[in-house]
């Protein structure tokens, strides 16, 4: 079983990257509430209604050179202190006391997030060149109210 990590950072934006921390956010099944998507055909939806991202993994990256920082690749969560090989597809998780999710599929890159990588190399998190580098998209489960430094722990999928 993982351990307990934390909401490091919640990001939003009208549209487009990168996206700006706040202190708090409703998640419904469509994600965080004063959230947008400049291509809502490709990003949002049920199946993606949250983007989220490791801080462990962005710091490897910014120790590698790229300017890149919560928020910037598009990610709505940002989370710290879990192994992030540990959520994969089918992995449920709860966020503070209310919200629970189920890892959907990792994130494919687009040139949008470009600007966070040293010489434009988006592919630097594609999840088939860099397994493990990889943001990943969430469906909502259950929606409540998220903070950021709240608990994230694992939930074991019941039986049925």
């Amino acid at each position: 079983m993982a351990g307990e990590g934390r909401v490091v950072s919640l990001n939003v934006s009208q549209g487009g990257v990168p996206k700006r921390p706040v202190i708090e956010a409703r998640v419904t099944r469509l994600g965080l509430e004063g959230d947008r998507q400049a291509h809502p055909d490709v990003h949002g939806g049920p199946e993606r209604a949250l983007c989220l991202f490791s801080a462990e993994v962005i710091a490897a990256l910014q120790a590698e050179g790229h300017p890149i920082a919560p928020g910037t690749t598009g990610e709505n969560v940002t989370i710290a202190g879990l192994d992030w090989a540990e959520l994969a597809p089918g992995t449920r998780w709860r966020l503070g006391a209310e919200v629970e999710i189920e890892i959907t599929r990792p994130t494919t890159p687009c040139k949008t997030i470009a600007g966070s990588f040293a010489h434009g190399d988006f592919n630097r998190i594609h999840h088939v060149r860099y397994p493990g580098w990889s943001r990943v998209y969430a469906r909502v489960l259950r929606e409540g109210v998220v903070r950021a430094g709240d608990p994230v722990t694992r939930v074991e999928a019941e039986r049925g």
